[in-house]
């Protein structure tokens, strides 16, 4: 009885260890892209954010040389004038990564979650910045990260968001596992036909026409 009890009492708490860890977030793509470990010995390399035209250093990695200004670059904030761009040097020359494959190939393999966040942004997952306890977050253990990401599931009536929980291992970066948690947004405009608000005006039946009654004999 005592052994049997003892062991209730062990999963018990192993339940609550499993389901009480706390998440941590990915506050802002900028703390995301500054986590990256370039695949390679670099001699620096710096981000670079254009926004609306200007130009931030979000990180510097090294000792900095001069370099261009670049004016195209990867966008990981849809429907914003906003993209980045990485400057880096190898062996004295300087390159300029501007598409998701250049910067694929920069993060290579995974040493984080923000690596592992970033590649599956570059498969056509979301860091939603505006809901981060929902689509921006993660936890981890000995063999996977758990990354908590959106995905815009429908750009049609009505615009929706969907978000998944992907299971990444640590080593090999493979994601085994994607978990649909359902919608999160669903946005409608006044041109989407299928608005349940629209749906709800019901028309009102035209009062249909009854036969009249004839009027009673008088009896003689």
């Amino acid at each position: 009885m005592k052994k049997i009890t003892t062991l209730t009492f062990f999963f018990f708490f192993l339940g609550i260890s499993v389901f009480s860890q706390e998440k941590k977030k990915f506050s802002n793509i900028d703390t995301v892209l500054g986590k990256i470990v370039p695949n390679g010995k670099v001699d620096f390399w710096v981000l670079v954010n254009n926004k609306y035209g200007k130009n931030r250093e979000v990180k510097v990695s090294g000792t900095k040389q001069d370099y261009l200004p670049q004016f195209v670059g990867f966008n990981f904030r849809p429907g914003e004038e906003s993209f980045y761009y990485i400057v880096c040097s190898v062996g004295g020359k300087i390159s300029y990564l501007t598409d998701q494959k250049e910067l694929k190939e920069f993060i290579g393999k995974v040493d984080n979650a923000e690596e592992a966040a970033l590649l599956a942004v570059l498969d056509g997952y979301l860091i939603d910045e505006q809901f981060v306890d929902i689509a921006a977050n993660y936890y981890d253990d000995k063999t996977n990260y758990y990354l908590d990401l959106g995905k815009v599931t429908s750009k049609e009536c009505p615009y929706q968001k969907t978000h998944f929980t992907l299971t990444v291992n640590r080593s090999t970066g493979v994601v085994s596992n994607v978990k649909d948690n359902g919608t999160y947004i669903e946005v409608y405009t006044k041109n989407c036909t299928n608005n349940p608000r629209l749906l709800k005006i019901e028309k009102k039946e035209e009062p249909k026409n009854e036969p009249k009654k004839q009027p009673a004999k008088k009896r003689k």
